[in-house]
C-alpha cells in the first residue's frame, strides 16, 4: 500500500532533537537562577509589615517566604513602625533592625554617603551617616577616605582631670550641630527652646555633678554605691551604659575600678567626642544592633531613659534578651527610669520584662510629672539579675 508523505531524513530529525534539548536545558537554567537562587536573599514586604506593626505591634512579612526561614528571623529583622510616630532623628517613622536590612533599602542616602574621591577627604556629612545608621544600615559600610579632623587639635587633658573637665573647642569638628562650642552645650538648657536629647548633659557642674552619688537610695534614683552593694565586693568590673549621654555614669564607675563602655549617638551634640575626651570608651552605635560582647561576660548593663516606649514593642523584647545574653549568671540589668504611659507598664512592659527570665533584686515605679500630670506617665526604676540557673 502506498502513501504520499514521505519519512524525514535523519539528519534533519537529529537536528531538531538536540535544539529542543538545548532549548529545554536553556528554560531549565532561568527558571532555577530565578527562583532558586543560592544567595536565598528574603523579600520583605513592606505594605504587610507596615499594616501588621500599627494594628498589634508585631512584624510580618508576606506569607510567600514562610516557607524559607524562621518566623523569629523575620520577626526580628522586619521594619517596625515607630510607637511615636515621626522621629526627626531617623528622618523616618519606621526602624529597620540592621540584620537582614541592608543599606541599599536607602539608595539615594547610600550614593551620597559612598559618593567620594578614593584616597581623599570624606564628604562633611556627619548628619547622614547617622541618619543612616538609624535607619538599619548599621554597621555603616567602610569608606577609603579620611574623615575631617579640627584644626589645630589640642593634647589631650591629663587623667584624671580630664574626668571632669570640659574640653577645648578646637576638639571637634562642629558644622553638624546647632551649637558651636561646648559654652552653647552646657548653656543650651537655659537659653534654648524645644527638645533636644539630654540637653544638661554638657554641664558637668549640673546635675551631672551629682548622678547617682546619693548616700541612700532614694524612690527611683538608685545609688552606684547601693547597686554595688548586692554583688561581692570586686565581683562587678566590667559593663555596659545602653544610651549613656555623656558618660558619667562610666566616670562614676571607673572611680570605683569598674571599666564601662558607653554607647551613644551624636544627636545634635558631639557625645562621642565628649566622652573619648574624658577618657573613657564610647561605642557609637543604636539600640537596634546586637551587642558586640560574646554570651555570659558582663558584670553589669545599665540603661537610663534611651529604653521607653517610644521602642517598637517586638525590638524592645529582642534587646531585652540581649541584654540576658551578654551578662555573666548573677550580673546585673539595672533599668533606670525607663518610662511609659497609663497602664502600659501593667499590661505591657513589666510581662515583657518577666518573660526575660530575670529575677527582681529592686523594682519600684513612680509618676513621671515633667511634662504634667495630665500625660499619665510612669517610671520604673529596676534591679535585676541574672538567674545562675535557668528557671526551666
Amino acid at each position: 500500500m502506498s502513501s504520499n508523505t514521505n519519512p524525514p531524513k535523519p539528519l534533519t530529525t537529529n537536528l531538531l532533537f538536540i535544539f529542543l534539548i538545548l532549548f529545554t536545558n536553556l528554560i531549565t537554567l532561568f527558571l532555577s537562577s530565578t527562583y532558586n537562587s543560592s544567595t536565598c536573599t528574603p523579600i520583605f514586604s513592606t505594605a504587610t509589615t507596615s499594616a501588621a506593626v500599627v494594628d498589634s505591634g508585631e512584624a510580618v512579612v508576606d506569607g510567600g517566604n514562610d516557607d524559607n526561614f524562621p518566623p523569629e528571623f523575620y520577626a526580628s529583622t522586619s521594619p517596625q513602625k515607630l510607637p511615636l510616630g515621626f522621629n526627626r532623628n531617623f528622618n523616618s517613622d519606621t526602624v529597620h533592625p540592621p540584620a537582614g536590612s541592608a543599606c541599599t533599602l536607602f539608595p539615594d542616602d547610600l550614593r551620597n554617603f559612598m559618593s567620594y574621591d578614593v584616597n581623599g577627604s570624606c564628604p562633611d556629612d556627619e548628619v547622614l551617616s547617622q541618619r543612616l545608621l538609624l535607619k538599619g544600615c548599621e554597621p555603616l559600610p567602610r569608606r577609603r577616605c579620611r574623615p575631617a579632623a579640627p584644626k589645630n587639635f589640642p593634647p589631650p587633658i591629663p587623667f584624671p582631670a580630664s574626668l571632669w573637665s570640659t574640653p577645648s573647642d578646637s576638639s571637634v569638628v562642629w558644622t553638624a550641630y546647632t551649637c558651636k562650642s561646648y559654652t552653647c552645650l552646657i548653656d543650651r538648657s537655659r537659653t534654648q527652646k524645644g527638645f533636644d536629647d539630654c540637653k544638661d548633659c554638657f554641664d558637668l557642674n549640673g546635675r551631672e555633678k551629682h548622678r547617682w552619688t546619693n548616700p541612700k537610695s532614694n524612690g527611683l534614683d538608685f545609688s552606684i554605691d547601693d547597686v554595688l552593694k548586692t554583688r561581692e565586693p570586686g565581683s562587678v568590673r566590667t559593663g555596659l551604659d545602653l544610651g549613656g549621654g555623656v558618660a558619667t555614669f562610666a566616670v562614676r564607675m571607673k572611680d570605683r575600678n569598674v571599666t564601662i563602655i558607653t554607647t551613644s549617638l551624636n544627636l545634635n551634640g558631639p557625645f562621642n567626642t565628649f566622652i573619648a575626651s574624658r577618657g573613657v570608651v564610647p561605642l557609637y552605635m543604636s539600640i537596634s544592633q546586637r551587642f558586640p560582647f560574646f554570651d555570659n561576660t558582663l558584670d553589669i548593663v545599665h540603661s537610663m531613659h534611651v529604653l521607653s516606649n517610644w521602642i517598637p514593642e517586638t525590638l524592645l523584647h529582642f534587646l531585652l534578651f540581649d541584654v540576658y545574653r551578654v551578662l555573666r549568671p548573677g550580673g546585673l540589668f539595672w533599668l533606670d527610669h525607663f518610662f511609659c504611659v497609663g497602664d502600659q507598664l501593667e499590661n505591657v512592659y513589666g510581662p515583657m520584662i518577666e518573660s526575660v527570665g530575670f529575677k527582681k533584686v529592686k523594682w519600684v515605679t513612680g509618676k513621671k510629672l515633667d511634662k504634667g500630670p495630665q500625660f499619665q506617665e510612669m517610671y520604673l526604676s529596676a534591679l535585676l539579675e541574672k538567674p545562675f540557673k535557668d528557671s526551666w
